[in-house]
């Protein structure tokens, strides 16, 4: 036979074999025969069209010859084209109906040519598309198809198409042929802007859109005003997409006339279909052809486009992910889209900010240009999102912060705060569920994905981001200390590392870094971490390696030590710490270590290889397992005897030491890995009889190998390997009493086996015991007796002479139960409890353990004092496997504790919680954090229980704080349906948390835990105080509720009860009674005196507990940058009033209170920016060395003055107040002048009282400079005139101002008449007074007469008429001057007070 003949045999085989109804043989099919095409196309297509014209059912073959013809490089002649050609156009038109996938082949076939041979196509093509006779479906598609597969090929011909296809469209009324026309105008005008857009390369580049605009525009208007009004979804999509690419061909006349309607018709099908990107796509073209062609409609419909993008972007975010959408917007209407989004994001709504996020990321990635100067208003609209609590929003600010960090915002101001989130989100903790709780959401964001995905983007600020290095360096060291940040050390260690890297290797100078001026504590960090390697996520090893990174920053010697230890260290850390490897990969390098240790001559490294092999296992992994045997099994083809002595060492090793168990298999933890190991070394006794030699082991099997597997038989055994052990029975014999019992088991080929023939053995034990004696009190003497245990210990392997000693004091026991003795039978019972939990299989120990609680309420005081004592051995012995049960019995034991009224049985209760928190402590806390509130006197029973250890007391307090700090402390609520104003509520949580801290620090044991965690609980508990003044309850506590022997507080309240408990708990007696005697407690509870109260808590403290402060301090600074007014008013005013106390010098705050008040001077909330003017005021008092080098602190406090935003004036007072405290000349002149001019004109009576009082106490230091004569001169005027203020207490200011400003106004007559009048108790007649002060005025400063004037005729517009009625006084009592100025000021004067409302200033003026 010819090779060609064979392929022809072979063709027609596949084309047979290619009916198949496997998809998958089909497919091999058709690359066989492609393969063969290749080689002989003619040939092979000449036959695919025999068979097709032989076999016309067999439709399918279609896609046989296009796989041929759509290989362009294949030698096809031209007849056999055409051939080609023809079949497949009458194929695909020969049924009027359309069959989708025959005429869907046929039309493949004809694209496919068309690619190469496009006139010819055309030619048949348009033979069956004539005017005026509606075309067959798959003409039109295949026409589609053609214009996208070959535009430069059919560009040409659409204009003929397009004007024969016009009438067409009128003629359909099918859906399915307006959808056909639909789609092929859309993909026309798709090939057309493509070929118009590539006029370069096109075969006639003549062609212009101007061609097609007449006729596309007849078509828009068809599909837009019929076709797009179906109720067929489908079509609609697809006439809004044809709509769209038409678009862009359009008139620009006929565009504009039709945007109006257009694009509302748009945005309309939104509503009408599911399927919204389509719409998008269509909205986009629409979008960008008007705004080529410069249309002003747009203006008109950009306000409900942006409302309708924001909607869609809300639930399909896709939709942004086409670039054009909202980048044509941007181009167009930047300010208007930019202030669009941003507020957007401030609407708290999930999905609202999820969808704005995902706008301004895109804008600021593809619109940098515009973006620039818009900078500073992103920074400071991210910030509110910052906040949110939604694990999707955070990602995707993540995404946000990453864009920016590449064009420029990190640098800026606020920046800071941008890398602090992503450093707070590198520190989350694992998302914890509940037992049996899964995520409802499925698109849920988990801790660990938000964590990982902080990771990322902060590994790529660090290597990609290089304008981000100055800015991470050396800042990111500073989150390495505050505790909060500890599962962020790992990757922040990394990106430390490759920082100084960067930095060491580039030589730059802000390599080195003083820590002197930072603060130690940053370089220290790394050090702890090293001790503790494996927690915060493995931070361990990159601690070390920053360390040593860092080693030239911390001792010009450590460089060269740390170069050759902290590698050693390192490896260290990843030869004992946890494998990374998955349990396949630790098999598999068990099973290589065995093939290595094959032919390994060495017999010492052998058998320690071995030794650690079996004593460092995961014995609990049956992976694992797995690949320890078969580790030991392959060396033992090479060192058998030294692998069974290493396998007879294990078993005999202190490791099996305490296996137990009546006939079960699950014991407690300790046990359980008892049992693993068993059953790792019986598979290892399998794998090295199958593995070694078999004149070898044939010999060892009944000396080592049985032998040693019969002692862990009572563990399941895995079959060796094929033929072996087949026929081996042993029997074990026990003695019970007289009898002697058989007990037949087999060494089993398969574990049902075992287990069938042992219990049918146990079931006829237990029958010969029990038919001794049925009676009740044979069956208890019966089960009394303590050799049933040794039947046991028999069962599991141990010799007939071994004496158990547990077994053997069960006969003292039982004695010892008759003493009616307290302390006897408490030790009995304890005991006995031991035994019960080291012999109680598991499935009985549950149902025992529920018994016990039941017991604890029995009437009987013994009984219940007995059940306690096993109760609690049991739990300490096995309750670490009870995981699922544990919030069950902490619900039995609340309700129990309600019937409980035995005090030893409540000791013992709390014991019982203590003793489960110690094994499952995250289970617990969540448990009782969950009980309703207000907590009733038995859920507080054990939370006090808690606090008796002191160790876990610390941990839970720890879990607690750190919760409570970022969990959201009340929620704005609307009041009512009838109300407008939002009032806040509680979270249950951290309220709940709240009670929790402070029920255990009612335990006296807990005084340890409190005073080591004192400045962390002190801290808590005071921004938890400014988180619940003024926050009602949530509406789920039930208020009414009474506990019945504990005094009720509100429980808003809570937070304060429990911050005096722990300054009881720390010994502050004198903090405590100082704070009761001032009322300290009722004022930081009323929202008005909140910051009044907390001032007091802050006072007794520098006072009492001064050392405690710096720890305080360090805790609360980081809370002063919370979103949360309340908490920032709390800590401002703490810290304000620390500053009036030396104590903060002694102890080195001062810089630090100094910093965070200037920092909070530009705080958004009136009541903080008060609070920092005051601390800065109260630095004089407290530091005032400190003053003369403040001058921004002068100049903070004298912007306070000058503050708009203080609608009570109330900075402005304390601005003043904190300045007269000062002692600082170069400050004195400007600030008299702003009195001057400013100040005294106020109508608040209390500022222009402080404004008087501060200029009076300025001049106790400014006497001696001349040019403060001056300024007094320029004040004097109006201190005199506001001697006759409405106001009395603004009297008596300006009478203590003049009194002690009168040595520096240089006249000893006007001295001592202001040194003898004025008095602040004494009255002044105030016309006589002005009638001799003139007269020494004139005497002793003539010359300063017209300045006088002056100032006067400023008063004659004062709002007070006692004010201009003295400067009408003043100026009349001045008349008798000769100067002519005067007399014409005298003159003004009368006439402007003559004119005067007020009688008695125009009385005073005549």
């Amino acid at each position: 036979y010819t090779l060609s003949y064979i392929k022809c045999t072979v063709t027609l085989a596949l084309l047979d074999a290619a009916n198949d109804r496997d998809s998958v043989v089909q497919e091999q099919v058709r690359k066989s025969i492609l393969t063969l095409g290749k080689q002989q196309p003619n040939k092979v297509l000449s036959m695919c069209q025999d068979y097709l014209v032989k076999h016309p059912k067999v439709r399918h073959y279609f896609l046989l010859p296009r796989s041929v013809t759509t290989r362009p490089h294949y030698d096809i002649s031209y007849p056999k084209i055409k051939s080609v050609i023809s079949l497949a156009s009458d194929e695909m038109t020969r049924s009027k109906e359309v069959v989708p996938d025959w005429q869907q082949a046929a039309s493949n076939i004809l694209v496919a040519v068309g690619n190469k041979h496009i006139n010819d196509i055309m030619e048949e093509i348009l033979s069956k598309f004539q005017p005026g006779v509606l075309p067959h479906f798959f003409v039109v598609q295949t026409l589609a198809s053609l214009s996208d597969s070959n535009v430069y090929g059919m560009v040409p011909f659409l204009n003929a198409i397009l004007g024969t296809m016009l009438p067409m469209l009128g003629m359909a009324k099918q859906d399915n042929m307006k959808w056909v026309f639909s789609s092929a105008l859309s993909h026309f005008s798709e090939s057309i802007l493509e070929y118009l857009a590539n006029l370069d390369k096109a075969p006639d580049p003549t062609v212009r859109k101007d061609t097609f605009s007449s006729e596309i525009y007849a078509a828009y208007d068809i599909l837009f005003c019929s076709w797009l009004q179906s109720r067929e979804p489908k079509l609609r999509l697809t006439v809004a997409a044809a709509v769209g690419s038409m678009s862009h061909l359009m008139a620009h006349d006929k565009l504009e006339e039709q945007l109006p309607k257009l694009i509302p018709t748009i945005i309309s099908l939104y509503k009408k279909n599911t399927e919204h990107y389509v719409i998008s796509k269509s909205l986009c073209q629409v979008l960008d052809a008007s705004v080529n062609m410069g249309s002003r409609v747009l203006e008109t419909q950009i306000d409900s486009l942006l409302t309708t993008l924001h909607q869609q972007v809300d639930t399909h975010t896709a939709i942004y992910k086409k670039p054009k959408v909202p980048q044509l917007v941007t181009n167009t209407f930047p300010d208007r889209l930019i202030v669009f989004v941003l507020q957007k994001l401030e609407n708290s709504n999930e999905r609202n900010r999820m969808g704005s996020l995902a706008v301004l990321r895109h804008l600021i990635n593809s619109s940098a240009s515009i973006m620039e100067t818009k900078k500073l208003l992103i920074l400071a609209s991210i910030r509110q999102p910052l906040a949110d609590h939604s694990n999707k929003v955070k990602q995707r600010i993540v995404q946000v912060i990453s864009a920016m960090a590449h064009h420029g915002y990190l640098e800026l101001e606020g920046g800071d705060l941008l890398v602090k989130f992503i450093i707070q989100h590198c520190a989350l903790p694992d998302t914890y569920y509940r037992p049996g709780q899964r995520p409802t959401d499925p698109e849920e964001v988990t801790n660990e994905a938000l964590r990982s995905m902080c990771d990322n983007t902060l590994h790529l600020f660090t290597t990609t981001v290089g304008r981000l290095t100055d800015v991470l360096w050396p800042m990111l060291l500073f989150y390495l200390t505050p505790g909060q940040y500890s599962n962020a050390t790992t990757p922040l260690c990394k990106s430390l590392i490759l920082l100084a890297t960067k930095k060491r290797d580039a030589q730059e100078p802000n390599f080195y870094i003083d820590f002197n001026e930072q603060g130690g504590s940053h370089r220290d960090l790394p050090f702890v971490n090293g001790s503790f390697p494996f927690k915060s996520r493995g931070h361990g090893g990159p601690s070390l390696s920053l360390l040593k990174v860092l080693s030239p920053n911390i001792h010009p010697k450590a460089e060269t030590v740390w170069a050759k230890e902290i590698p050693a260290l390192l490896s260290c850390l990843e030869g004992t710490g946890p494998f990374s490897g998955s349990l396949a990969q630790r098999s598999f390098l068990y099973k290589f270590v065995g093939v290595t240790l094959q032919q390994c001559c060495n017999k010492e490294l052998v058998k320690k290889q071995l030794q650690e092999i079996l004593f460092n296992a995961r014995h609990s992994d049956s992976t694992e397992r797995e690949g320890v045997a078969v580790g030991i099994g392959l060396c033992a083809r090479s060192h058998l005897e030294a692998t069974l002595a290493k396998l007879d060492d294990f078993g005999k090793s202190d490791a099996f030491k305490k296996a137990s168990g009546i006939f079960g298999l699950l014991k407690d933890k300790n046990d359980v890995d008892i049992e693993k190991m068993k059953s790792t070394l019986i598979l290892c006794y399998g794998y090295v009889a199958l593995y070694a030699p078999d004149d070898l082991i044939l010999s060892r099997i009944d000396s080592d190998i049985l032998r040693n597997i019969s002692k862990h038989f009572n563990t399941k055994v895995k079959k060796t390997g094929p033929g072996e052990w087949t026929s081996r029975n042993r029997e074990t014999v026990v003695f019970f009493g007289d009898d002697w019992t058989c007990l037949s088991l087999r060494l089993p080929l398969f574990p049902q086996e075992l287990y069938t023939d042992t219990f049918n053995a146990l079931q006829e034990l237990l029958r010969n015991i029990l038919t001794r004696d049925l009676t009740p009190d044979g069956l208890q003497t019966t089960l009394y007796n303590h050799l049933l245990l040794y039947i046991q210990l028999r069962y599991e392997g141990f010799s007939l002479d071994h004496k158990d000693e547990s077994v053997e004091s069960l006969i003292t026991l039982r004695e010892r139960l008759n003493n009616p003795e307290p302390s006897v039978l408490y030790k009995t019972c304890s005991e006995l409890a031991k035994i019960i939990s080291k012999r109680l299989p598991q499935q009985q120990l549950n149902t025992l353990i529920f018994m016990l609680f039941e017991g604890l309420v029995d009437p009987q005081s013994n009984c219940s004092r007995a059940s306690s004592v096993v109760l609690n051995t049991l739990l300490k012995n096995r309750g670490a496997g009870l995981q699922d049960l544990v919030s069950e019995m902490l619900e039995v034991l609340h309700i129990r504790l309600q019937m409980i009224s035995e005090e030893q049985v409540k000791v013992a209760v709390a014991q019982s919680i203590l003793i489960l928190a110690t094994q499952h402590l995250q289970t617990v806390i969540n448990t009782l954090i969950s009980y309703p509130l207000p907590f009733d006197n038995w859920s507080c029973e054990m939370w006090i229980a808690l606090g008796a250890d002191s160790n876990l007391a610390s941990q839970i307090m720890e879990m607690l704080m750190e919760k409570l700090n970022i969990m959201v402390p009340y929620v704005d609520k609307k009041e009512s349906m009838m109300r407008s104003g939002l009032s806040k509520v509680a979270t249950s949580h951290p309220l709940a948390m709240t009670c929790a801290l402070k029920e255990m620090m009612l335990n006296g044991q807990s005084q340890d835990a409190v005073v080591s965690l004192f400045p962390q609980l002190f801290s808590s508990l005071l921004v938890r105080l400014g988180s619940s003044v003024g926050v009602s309850l949530p509406k789920d506590i039930n208020t009414n509720s009474i506990r019945s022997d504990r005094k009720n507080s509100p429980k808003m309240a809570v937070g304060f009860d429990a911050l005096r408990i722990l300054l009881a708990r720390a010994q502050l007696d004198d903090v405590v009674n100082r704070l009761d005697q001032e009322g300290a407690w009722d004022k930081m509870k009323d929202p008005q005196q909140h910051p009044t109260g907390v001032t007091l808590l802050s006072r007794a403290m520098a006072r009492h507990a001064g050392p405690r402060l710096p720890a305080i301090v360090e805790c609360l600074c980081p809370c002063l940058n919370n979103i949360y007014e309340c908490q920032r008013v709390t800590i401002t005013a703490f810290f304000s009033e620390l500053l009036s106390h030396h104590v903060v010098t002694e102890l080195m705050m001062m810089d630090v209170l100094m910093n965070n008040m200037m920092e909070r001077i530009s705080d958004p909330c009136c009541t903080v920016r008060m609070l920092a003017v005051r601390g800065l005021g109260n630095i004089a008092v407290g530091s005032p060395e400190k003053v003369p080098e403040g001058w921004g602190l002068l100049a903070a406090m004298s912007s306070g003055m000058e503050e708009k935003d203080d609608p009570g004036k109330h900075i402005t007072l304390e601005a003043m107040s904190g300045l007269s405290k000062k002692n600082d000349i170069n400050f004195l002149f400007g600030l008299c002048s702003t009195l001057r001019m400013g100040l005294f004109w106020m109508e608040n009576d209390e500022i222009r009282c402080a404004s008087i009082m501060l200029l009076g106490n300025l001049s106790k230091f400014g006497s001696g400079e001349p040019v403060f004569k001056d300024q007094i001169h320029n004040v004097l005027v109006s201190l005199l005139l506001h001697l006759n203020d409405p106001n009395l207490q603004v009297v008596k200011a300006c009478k203590y101002s003049m009194r002690v400003c009168a040595p520096v106004v240089g006249s000893e007559l006007i001295t001592t008449m202001f040194q003898n009048h004025l008095h602040e108790d004494k009255s002044l007649h105030y016309g006589e007074f002005i009638n001799d002060l003139t007269k020494y005025i004139i005497q002793d400063f003539p010359g300063m007469l017209n300045f006088y004037h002056i100032t006067v005729l400023q008063f004659f517009k004062s709002n007070w008429a006692e004010v201009r009625a003295g400067a009408a006084m003043f100026i009349g009592r001045c008349q008798n001057s000769s100067g002519c100025d005067v007399l014409l000021l005298s003159l003004m004067a009368f006439i402007y007070f003559v004119s005067s409302t007020s009688q008695c200033v125009s009385a005073l003026c005549l």
